[in-house]
């Protein structure tokens, strides 16, 4: 057996493969349904009725979405470029840190010009972050899965450390959490009574924004040759290293945003709970969009009807809430398959 690239990828391949890739992950979870002693045609069916079958419960399912988009255009901008992010985590926290420091009244501006200037201020914060573990790549040679994975670790003991100390609520009740941001700096909600914020607006935005820099702009084509071979586009006279600082911050940036999302539109303030793991499953986002930034809007509010159908069908069909987990688990191990053999064929001697 030997695998070779393909020379032109078709059109058949790139929606066949991912086609089959989700309806793989579908019969395996079917298989577990089963075992778990239940139709896995009417578990599906709860599924999907929880996550889409009436207003609050889709409203629930892109509220859910919301953090998955940014996390989602943060791994697939810095998987164009072979940076491999697994830190996400760890920048939507220091974002959610931002957000409280500046949010809770130290600046005393209005909200025209508050929200702003934090989104600003997350951004960099988040880009910072995934700066240090580029640079040591980029001029050391050390492996960015290591550094960015052993950050998310980093980052949230000192998140526990401010939230123990510097940030935390003297009117909390001695729980290890933050005061609540002001009204100026809380994104409002897009319908009265209801949990969907602005937030989800400015993930459109923002995945709009970087399908056009990745589409129509110099550094996405430098972003997309660096990815390819580094090497060819170091001889065609593109700096590489630049392209991963640039990449960093942009992606840094991305995945701070979800911690801003969450904190100004959703909880209201920063605890250890903020994320239940939007930076991992971020990477099960990007790699079901294929990295694609618009795609990324479609498998963020897949991955996150499968957790909002899931906890829904659990209470009605008895069926574990765990059967979610394995199912998007199960999703990126079929998609990166199917990116395998959308780029690659075998060859049988």
């Amino acid at each position: 057996m030997r695998i070779e690239p393909v020379d032109a990828v078709s059109w058949r391949a790139t929606l066949g493969y991912p086609a089959l890739a989700i309806l793989a992950t579908l019969a395996f979870a079917g298989v577990l349904v089963m075992l778990a002693g239940a139709n896995p045609f009417a578990v599906f069916g709860l599924v999907l009725k929880g996550a889409f079958g009436s207003q609050f419960a889709f409203l629930e399912t892109l509220t859910r979405a919301t953090p998955l988009i940014f996390t989602g255009l943060a791994v697939a901008v810095a998987f164009r470029a072979k940076l491999w992010n697994i830190g996400a985590e760890a920048q939507l926290y220091i974002g959610g840190v931002v957000t409280v420091v500046l949010g809770t009244g130290a600046l005393p501006w209005a909200g025209f010009a508050l929200k702003p200037a934090i989104i600003v201020a997350v951004m960099m914060a988040g880009a910072l972050v995934l700066l240090v573990p580029t640079l040591l790549k980029s001029r050391f040679g050390v492996d960015e899965v290591v550094t960015t994975l052993l950050l998310n670790f980093i980052v949230l003991l000192f998140v526990s450390m401010l939230l123990e100390g510097v940030l935390k609520n003297p009117m909390g009740m001695g729980w290890p959490q933050s005061r609540r941001v002001i009204e100026a700096a809380s994104l409002p909600k897009i319908l009265q009574g209801k949990r969907l914020h602005y937030g989800f607006v400015l993930a459109l935005v923002a995945a709009i924004s970087v399908w056009f820099v990745m589409a129509r702009t110099t550094l996405g084509y430098e972003m997309r040759a660096v990815g390819h071979n580094p090497q060819a586009a170091r001889f065609a006279g593109i700096r590489v290293n630049l392209v991963l600082v640039k990449t960093a911050l942009l992606s840094g940036g991305l995945a701070a945003l979800a911690g801003f999302s969450e904190v100004a539109g959703l909880k209201g303030n920063l605890s250890l709970d903020l994320s239940p793991g939007y930076g991992y499953t971020g990477i099960v986002v990007a790699m079901l969009a294929m990295l694609h930034p618009l795609g990324v809007i479609a498998a963020a509010i897949f991955v996150a009807g499968i957790f909002v159908g899931a906890d829904s069908m659990s209470r009605a069909a008895r069926v574990p809430s765990y059967i979610a987990d394995v199912t998007v688990a199960t999703a990126l191990l079929t998609m990166v398959a199917a990116i395998l053999l959308t780029r690659y064929r075998i060859r049988w001697r």
